[in-house]
């Protein structure tokens, strides 16, 4: 599932795209989704969602609604929903969200918060077993 509906740009018209070969410098701020695959300098604000590509290379602190993370983040992260890492993720910073899912391999050095999650959702997914993890069973 992406963080990403299709009609959410619909609300207020226009989505950003920072591309590959693009480097920004300063206070970004925007009420519409961000795409980045270049590299942002600075802070990264939005009241809707960010997506980080794999090429990407951040050193900004975050405010976002939900987040799809691929490339790298130097500072901290606040996610008002939830946050997704996936493998060639990396993050060197604080991270704030209510619902977080990391796919092995990613990356994350320093603290997590999560508050607020809904228990109802963490009922719904997959329990594992602890013996699934033995070598030998």
């Amino acid at each position: 599932m992406s963080v990403f509906n299709k009609d959410t740009s619909k609300e207020d018209g226009t989505d950003t795209i920072i591309g590959p070969s693009v480097k920004v410098e300063g206070n970004f701020v925007s009420n519409g989704n961000i795409v980045i695959e270049g590299e942002v300098k600075g802070s990264i604000k939005t009241k809707k969602n960010l997506m980080v590509g794999e090429s990407a290379k951040i050193d900004a602190n975050i405010n976002v609604n939900n987040a799809l993370v691929s490339g790298e983040i130097k500072g901290n992260v606040k996610v008002k929903e939830k946050l997704q890492l996936t493998k060639t993720a990396k993050i060197s910073g604080d991270v704030e969200t209510k619902i977080l899912s990391v796919a092995e391999g990613a990356i994350l050095n320093g603290k997590c918060s999560m508050s607020g999650t809904d228990e109802r959702v963490l009922e719904k997914e997959e329990k594992v077993e602890p013996s699934k993890f033995v070598k030998g069973k």
